[in-house]
């Protein structure tokens, strides 16, 4: 401990507050919160006997600290869970997924609002409803709300219009807005259809259903029967909508369900939401942990962060397990949600079963994580060490080339050089070769060309070259390697008649199963630079038939074909172009142009 960081802990105050922890550059590793920040920093740099592995490793880094008096814990809980989530420091336990749920927000200030969708929670006086899991979940709602209320949602002017007097758009003939811009309805009806909007986006169809059926009614005793059958079909929308909903009880109820399921590999919280009686949605949330934290102080962590940034905080938050600092977090969900909130670990009953349908999907997401993360690495780095093995190759497989020849009936004879990172494609690494001499579509004087010119070209070198082809094809990558004094770079053959693998050391192919992750990683790389070959001689191919357009033109060679090209893109272009324009080409004369233009419209 040096002497500053001595000076700070003998001066901590007595009192409530929130600490940083910082390393040698000033970076903020840890951030915590105390009742008394004295007795709580300092129990960090007493004995080590009663530390986990986390804390000594974050102890060993430590070299400052910062202090904030706060008033009580609840005011250290908000502070602390603003300090994480703006630094995510090292050593504290973080919601990996700090995304922003979008929100509908209407400002009911107005006289006629309309619904947007927005990122982010602002004291403005607006109403929030949210959040929502996902972009596609409020897209269905508010298409819904869109068919099913009468309410506005261009962007339109009300005032304005009302004084131009403009007449309904569209929407009020099909009756999906009952038109505020004509001034065919007041603030108060429009603001009753809101408050429906509110309620349903609440989850509480049953009160906005009560509320319709009581409008139905009454437009009918007034005889306005086009009116009734409007709220009917409103009815009936939302009746179709809300039996898709899964009701786990016939009391409404508001909670969230929370359990925290974790393997080696991960750690999530999963989170099962009901409204009304009813659960509208689940999701996952990835934690970044430590093997040294408990499963409780995991959860406390993941709740101060999660509720943080939302005004939607229910009556019951409901937990698989007891957690630390339960009534700190009551008093602080609390104050987020202006009433009452409980924090409970239900043992029987509809929200034990909640807690329990939340326990038993994280269990079964963090297996499928693990089944997908064990196929991933069988087919990526499971499959090199196992093709390493095959090969008895000593180094790790980390870069690997492959070569393959291009070309038709020997003309434009092209070649391509694929290289794989750690079992991936490395596509800025891709190079690709125009022969130099003309083989006549000799593929082994090709690849001896090809290999001479990349491996001449010096490092990095690949931990293992994959030539496509045989017996002989591997001979000459063989010869080029050993003129060069590059003997330790394994070289293969791998054929593709029949799958098989030639190597330098055995007259007899190794045979893979078809199955096997190890042939599937050769198979990839070598249909990858097939395929890179096949698309750069094709290019070139293309490029050959629009040159061969413009040979019989007096004084244009290759250098002007290339900056027409260049300009033009296309030769209809370079047709339709006039003499100015064919002249304002690099290395065009006049008299070039003129033999251009000549050539393309001499019959007309």
């Amino acid at each position: 401990m040096n002497d500053r960081l001595q000076a700070k802990l003998n001066m901590l105050p007595s009192l409530p507050g929130v600490y940083k922890m910082l390393d040698k550059d000033g970076t903020i590793i840890y951030v915590g919160k105390a009742v008394s920040l004295k007795n709580r920093v300092r129990q960090y740099f007493q004995s080590n006997k009663n530390h986990n592995s986390k804390v000594r490793a974050m102890v060993s880094h430590i070299e400052d600290l910062e202090t904030i008096v706060v008033g009580n814990e609840t005011e250290a809980l908000t502070l602390e869970s603003n300090l994480i989530k703006e630094f995510m420091p090292k050593y504290n336990i973080l919601l990996k997924d700090d995304k922003h749920f979008p929100y509908v927000c209407i400002n009911v200030k107005q006289d006629f609002p309309r619904l947007e969708v927005v990122r982010r929670i602002k004291d403005n006086g607006c109403t929030y409803l949210g959040p929502y899991l996902s972009g596609q979940l409020l897209g269905n709602d508010l298409k819904i709300v869109r068919d099913t209320f009468p309410i506005r949602h261009c962007k339109k002017n009300i005032e304005a219009a009302i004084a131009r007097k403009e007449r309904p758009c569209l929407m009020y003939q099909v009756g999906k807005c009952c038109a505020p811009c004509s001034g065919k309805v007041t603030r108060e009806q429009y603001h009753s259809y809101i408050n429906d909007v509110i309620r349903y986006l609440n989850g509480h169809t049953e009160d906005v259903l009560k509320h319709l059926r009581e409008q139905m009614l009454a437009a009918s005793n007034s005889l306005d029967f086009e009116e009734a059958a409007a709220i009917r079909d409103r009815i009936r929308a939302i009746e179709s909508i809300s039996e898709k909903q899964v009701a786990i009880s016939t009391a409404e109820f508001d909670a969230d369900a929370f359990a925290i399921a974790k393997n080696e590999l991960a750690t999530i919280v999963y989170a099962v939401f009901v409204r009304g009686g009813k659960i509208i949605g689940t999701d996952k949330f990835p934690m970044q942990t430590e093997d040294d934290d408990s499963d409780a102080s995991i959860l406390t962590a993941f709740l101060s962060q999660y509720y943080l940034n939302t005004n939607t905080v229910p009556r019951d938050v409901l937990l698989s397990i007891a957690i630390d600092d339960a009534e700190v977090l009551e008093q602080w969900l609390g104050e987020l949600a202006h009433r009452r909130v409980y924090i409970s670990v239900p043992k029987r009953g509809e929200k034990a079963k909640l807690t329990a349908m939340a326990q038993c999907n994280g269990d079964a997401e963090v297996q499928k994580t693990a089944t997908l993360q064990k196929r991933e690495w069988d087919k990526g780095g499971g499959a090199l060490l196992r093709l390493q093995e095959i090969l008895n190759i000593q180094k790790p497989l980390v870069r690997m080339e492959c070569f393959d020849n291009s070309h038709t009936m020997g003309i434009l004879t092209v070649s391509s050089m694929v290289v794989f990172t750690d079992g991936k494609p490395d596509k800025m690494q891709y190079r690709r070769f125009r022969l130099e001499s003309d083989t006549h579509g000799d593929d082994l004087l090709a690849m001896h060309e090809v290999l001479m010119r990349r491996f001449a070209h010096g490092e990095p070198y690949p931990d293992l070259l994959i030539i496509d082809g045989g017996k002989e094809q591997l001979k000459v990558a063989r010869a080029v390697l050993e003129s060069l004094q590059l003997n330790d770079i394994s070289v293969i053959g791998l054929a593709e008649t029949r799958e098989v693998i030639y190597t330098p050391n055995s007259d007899e192919p190794i045979v893979l199963a078809a199955r096997e992750p190890a042939l599937h990683v050769l198979q990839y790389i070598r249909d990858e630079a097939h395929r890179f070959a096949i698309s750069y001689h094709r290019q070139l191919q293309q490029k050959k038939m629009l040159y061969s357009q413009l040979d019989d033109i007096p004084q244009i060679g290759d250098k002007r074909k290339r900056a027409l090209f260049e300009s033009f893109l296309t030769l209809d272009a370079i047709i339709a172009a006039s003499v100015e324009e064919l002249v304002a080409v690099p290395t065009i004369s006049k008299t070039a142009a003129e033999s251009i233009y000549r050539h393309f419209h001499s019959q007309s």
